[in-house]
């Protein structure tokens, strides 16, 4: 994926911002009081968290991407390992979600 660094600056420039939360309580918490506009969950999350994250975000309609390994996501959020983190700003998803559609192409 040659977008996936550029993913991943946006990701860490949010969350410099203090428009991420990270980790799975965090995450759903943030989808269901409606303050998320993006989730991102790790690619080596296990199936029952990525499943858990797809279902919600179905229906909570918040866009939902697997991206990244835990270390990466939790890197860029300064944390050791996150296997999801939801972006709180709607136009830092917005940016995310363009490099992430421009890198599945």
């Amino acid at each position: 994926m040659k977008n996936s660094s550029k993913v991943l600056s946006l990701v860490g420039l949010a969350t410099r911002a203090g428009k991420t939360v990270s980790g799975e309580f965090s995450t759903e918490k943030s989808v269901k009081t409606g303050k998320s506009f993006l989730v991102l969950v790790a690619e080596d999350a296990s199936e029952n968290t990525r499943k858990k994250f797809r279902d919600m975000c179905d229906f909570y309609e918040v866009p939902v991407y697997v991206f990244g390994d835990k270390e990466e996501l939790g890197k860029y959020c300064g944390r050791e390992f996150r296997a999801s983190l939801a972006v709180q700003d709607e136009n830092f998803a917005k940016a995310i979600m363009k490099e992430l559609e421009k890198s599945q192409t």
